[in-house]
């Protein structure tokens, strides 16, 4: 249970079997038994006159709090996802995360006619926020012996879409506990990962030390969650960095 704005809220719970198929660790997994991995709380809201304004932008804002642990040979991470494509455009969804305590490692891929072109690792720690940008799929990881706790702002205007990830036994590279990055064999001709820094741009309302729920009352700096055709220079500057 989470405490948040006057009210204890329940989480959807993400157990190892629910993500079986992007496990890295075969021997590890056939010898385990199910258990929780991480916990979402959705949908959240300091108050009712914050949900009106939440709702009326089609947004959400959530949070996740992944424990630390080994799932064998690697870290524990999210089972990662795709957005779909808004209609009309060439572009999905983006969204964005802040790190509330703890370290995220964000490992994101971007796929093009069933090629992975481009693959980004982002390191952020407490205070720093991560854009997740149009067209890619993104994982996220636990590296260190300590809870990770992270809050989203996404529009509430879609689902996500897990099959690819699946599909493909997992993301493009897997990061085991001794720092290595493993290529996924299920992938062809993947390119070398890109280190780029967390996305702690004033252009975008965020600053290392203001946690990012309070961009509820600048809705319209979230904007680009549900119009990222009209903010290519967002996306130009933090895949730069």
């Amino acid at each position: 249970m989470l405490e948040f704005g006057g009210k204890r809220v329940k989480p959807d719970i993400r157990r190892l079997y629910d993500m079986k198929e992007v496990i890295h660790d075969h021997k590890w997994l056939e010898a385990t038994n199910d258990m929780d991995l991480y916990y979402m709380y959705r949908d959240l809201a300091f108050s009712n006159k914050d949900h009106s304004i939440i709702l009326q932008n089609d947004l959400r804002y959530d949070i996740t709090i992944i424990p630390p642990c080994n799932l064998g040979l690697e870290y524990v991470k999210t089972a990662g996802h795709y957005h779909p494509t808004i209609k009309g455009t060439q572009y999905t969804f983006p969204e964005v995360y802040e790190v509330l305590s703890g370290i995220a490692h964000y490992l994101l891929q971007k796929s093009e006619k069933n090629s992975i072109t481009d693959v980004v690792i982002i390191e952020a720690k407490e205070g720093d926020k991560v854009v997740v940008p149009p067209n890619y799929g993104h994982v996220t990881i636990n590296p260190s012996n300590k809870e990770l706790k992270m809050a989203n702002w996404v529009s509430r205007e879609f689902s996500s879409i897990y099959d690819p990830y699946k599909n493909c036994r997992g993301a493009a590279y897997f990061e085991l506990s001794d720092r290595s990055m493993v290529e996924n064999e299920n992938y062809k001709n993947l390119p070398e990962i890109r280190h780029i820094k967390p996305s702690n741009h004033a252009k975008l309302g965020f600053y290392k030390n203001k946690e990012m729920y309070g961009l509820i009352r600048e809705a319209e700096k979230l904007r680009y969650l549900n119009h990222p055709q009209d903010y290519d220079w967002i996306w130009d500057m933090i895949l730069a960095d």
